[in-house]
């Protein structure tokens, strides 16, 4: 089930993807969107962009099957103001990952974590690399549930992981590596695939 927030007290519910899972019957990784600012609806293609990076980390990724997800598609104050509370840093970035904490076992799968982003940012950095902004949107949202997964960049070896764990996910859906410093051909399946860009 994804859950959308258009605005403070207006939630809309919008049909699970086309396995036609129904509000009971959660797919493999449960993914709740929420939409913080209206700057977001400028973005046509961003909950789909979301959406499709989600799936594509859940078919790649093991130990993810089934943990909820939760992305907040937010503003720069936003994030700037969770970034200084949290890591003491009171600047905006584009996106942050707060990974559930474990707690006991129990039958059911603990969520995976949260992640938010930032629109302002988003579309600066996208126009700044010359790159869809959905498709860095895309990435951002690859980027931060790899965290949640426990992938980090704090050495060179990790960063090295975590990008290339990026580069299959991205790949899969078609879009460039967002780690080239050359221009690249558009991957043939970006094109077909261009509906949600």
């Amino acid at each position: 089930m994804t859950e959308i927030l258009n605005a403070p007290g207006l939630v809309k519910r919008a049909a699970d993807e086309a396995d036609g899972s129904s509000d009971d019957e959660p797919g493999p990784s449960p993914l709740t969107l929420l939409i913080g600012s209206e700057c977001w609806n400028a973005l046509p293609g961003a909950g789909e962009a979301v959406l499709r990076a989600h799936e594509a980390c859940a078919e790649r990724l093991g130990g993810i099957a089934g943990r909820e997800v939760t992305v907040l598609l937010s503003t720069d104050a936003a994030v700037a103001d969770l970034n200084a509370r949290y890591r003491d840093k009171n600047v905006p970035t584009n996106v942050l990952s707060f990974p559930t904490a474990t707690g006991p076992a129990s039958a059911e799968p603990a969520p995976l974590g949260d992640i938010i982003i930032a629109y302002e940012t988003v579309i600066r950095e996208a126009a700044e690399e010359g790159k869809p902004p959905q498709s860095h949107l895309a990435h951002l949202t690859v980027h931060g549930i790899l965290h949640l997964a426990g992938f980090d960049h704090e050495t060179e070896y990790d960063a090295e992981q975590m990008e290339s764990a990026e580069r299959d996910i991205l790949a899969s859906m078609g879009i460039p590596d967002p780690y080239s410093t050359t221009p690249e051909e558009e991957p043939a399946s970006l094109a077909a695939d261009r509906k949600w860009l």
